[in-house]
Parts: structure tokens; C-alpha cells; sequence
């Protein structure tokens, strides 16, 4: 399958056929890495790495991914560069692609990251917008096709918390491209944009998919292969919604209950950093102003034997490198 030169901005401009090639590559690629097998298929080769939003695990899996394929990467951070302050995002896209051979963007609108594609004479990444994430979904995928089994199609996830921005709109879409069952639990308020629901109903149509938007977590989680979470409060938003989310959000924690109630079979996956103990500075605050231990997911489910979590991290890693390798080398 030829996909050199495409950006990867969403997952719906690509088919299909073409993400089960690249999950299929990424399980190969990871193959060869626990095998010590070198695959510097991108020598000599550069990737801009624009981070307008800190991160770890993405960060360190596009370096590492590039430095395996033997590409350097440059990590610009929100201070390291001049993209819309001094500069447009048309020209640093256009300075870029003529020193680099790959660029990944992490930050704002989904807006910016197409204008940096539509200006760029060379692959754009994306490594997370307000309203998408492609990359992770891609390494929730291998994760379940290593936990759940090979064949996504028909798998039930559920996502619980606030669906309305990247990885609730991204795994609707995604579960839409594969064929799966998803359920958005929630609130109605935090369910995903009409707009964006009837474009996922159209594939869906096409590949299977069963799209569902259930307010009841007990009803929602039953037969659940996968129950998946995020933070209650998304990277940008203000301080002050914490109370509101707090209030609104907790009958959706991911708890034992609410995974006896999924079933045997059901596994835990959260994109991470997760508040499930009082181990960070953010969750001692909320513990001081709100008296709880842990928000979206209880300290008993993340260290449990259904938590995949950390499986699910690793992969980010392998599934960026088969985009930049199926991009850049193929």
C-alpha cells in the first residue's frame, strides 16, 4: 500500500484498509524492535517536532520512533519557536519543509495543524489537537488487538467522561473506520457534535460499526471489552471547571463496579496522565479542595489486572513509527 507523502491529520481522510496497513506494520515494526533487528529505513532523514502543548508520551515516542528509524528530530517547544506569534503558520511551514523532511505538530485547533499540511511540501503529523488525536488511536487499536484479540470488528468500546473533544472524537471515528461498537457515556451535554456524529453514521453504514450515545453507565458498560477514559478537565481549559466536572462527571467513574458489570473479558484503557491517587501536584489540589482521592478512574481499576494502560503508552511509540515509515520510507 502506497502512502508516501500523505499527511495524517484525522482519521477519517483515511480509508479502512489503510489503518489496518499501518496497524499491521506497527505490530511488524514492534516485532523487529524486541528482536533487536535495526530498521533505519529513514536515514539521513529529519522530523520538526512543534509542541504548543507539553507531553510525554508523545514527545518521547516521536523521538524515539525517529532516532529507530535514523532520522534526527528537533523538539520545539512552546517557547522554541515563532509559529503565530512572529510568524505565520503558511511560512513556518513553508521554512520548515525546506530544512526537514517531516513535520509534527501538537497543540491548538485542528485548523492549525491543516493549514501547517496545506502549506508543507512535506508529511504533516498529528500529535494532538482540540478536537483530534489520530496517532493515539492507533496505538489504542494495536493494544487491543493484542489483549482482545486480532480482529476489531464487532469489539465494544466504551468511552466514559467527556466525549465532545479529541479522544472521545477520535475513537468514535476510529471505532466507526473499524467496524466496532461504540458507546459515548456520558451526559448529553458531553456527548460529540451532531456534525461529527452523522459523519461517523455514514461510515458506520458502510463498515458495520454500531454508534451509541447512552446516559446510563450500568447499561452502557454491559459486555464491554473495553471501558476507556480521559481526564475530566482537557489541556487548555481553565481552572474553573474543575467543580463542574467534578459534580457532573463522577457517577461516570471507571470503578470495580462498573467494570464487574462489563464482565470478565472487559479491559481498562485510559491515554494518560491518569488522577488515580494523590501522587501528582494536581491531584493534591483537587483532594484539598474537593476531598477526593481520584477522579475519572479509581487507584483499585489503573493497578488492576484488567488495566492496559501501560501497554497502551508503549505502543504510541511503535504506531508513530509505522506513519512515519509508511510515509517517508515506503
Amino acid at each position: 500500500m502506497n502512502l508516501k507523502n500523505r499527511d495524517f491529520l484525522k482519521l477519517l481522510d483515511y480509508s479502512t484498509e489503510e489503518l489496518n496497513y499501518l496497524l499491521d506494520l506497527s505490530a511488524e515494526l514492534k516485532a523487529k524492535k524486541k528482536a533487536g533487528i535495526p530498521h533505519r529505513v529513514c536515514e539521513g532523514k529529519s522530523i520538526a517536532l512543534i509542541f504548543e502543548k507539553t507531553s510525554t508520551r508523545t514527545r518521547c515516542a516521536f523521538e524515539v520512533a525517529a532516532a529507530d528509524l535514523g532520522m534526527h528530530p528537533t523538539y520545539l517547544d512552546p517557547s522554541g519557536s515563532q509559529i503565530g506569534k512572529k510568524e505565520s503558520i503558511a511560512d513556518t511551514a513553508r521554512v520548515l519543509s525546506r530544512m526537514y523532511d517531516a513535520i509534527e505538530y501538537r497543540g491548538f485547533g485542528q485548523e492549525i495543524v491543516e493549514d501547517l499540511a496545506k502549506y508543507s511540501d512535506v508529511p504533516v503529523y498529528n500529535g494532538l489537537t482540540n478536537e483530534f488525536h489520530p496517532t493515539q488511536i492507533l496505538a489504542d487499536f494495536l493494544t487491543i488487538k493484542e489483549h482482545c484479540g486480532s480482529d476489531l470488528a464487532g469489539k465494544k468500546l466504551v468511552y466514559m467522561g467527556d466525549a465532545r473533544y479529541n479522544m472521545g472524537n477520535s475513537l468514535m471515528v476510529g471505532c466507526a473506520k473499524m467496524g466496532m461498537h461504540f458507546v459515548a457515556c456520558a451526559p448529553k451535554k458531553y456527548f460529540p457534535s451532531d456534525e461529527l456524529v452523522k459523519e461517523c453514521m455514514a461510515v458506520a453504514e458502510e463498515t458495520g460499526a454500531v454508534l451509541e450515545f447512552i446516559e446510563d453507565p450500568m447499561v452502557a458498560t454491559k459486555g464491554a471489552d473495553v471501558i476507556y477514559t480521559d481526564v475530566w478537565v482537557s489541556m487548555g481549559e481553565p481552572d474553573s471547571v474543575w467543580e463542574e466536572r467534578i459534580a457532573e462527571l463522577s457517577p461516570y467513574q471507571v470503578n470495580k463496579a462498573l467494570m464487574d458489570n462489563a464482565g470478565a473479558q472487559c479491559k481498562f484503557m485510559h491515554c494518560l496522565p491518569a488522577f488515580h491517587d494523590l501522587k501528582t501536584t494536581i491531584g493534591k489540589e483537587i483532594n484539598a479542595k474537593f476531598g477526593i482521592d481520584c477522579m475519572e478512574v479509581t487507584d483499585e481499576v489503573f493497578e488492576s489486572d484488567a488495566s492496559i494502560v501501560f501497554d497502551e503508552a508503549e505502543n504510541r511509540m511503535h504506531t508513530i513509527k509505522a506513519v512515519i515509515y509508511a510515509t517517508l520510507a515506503e
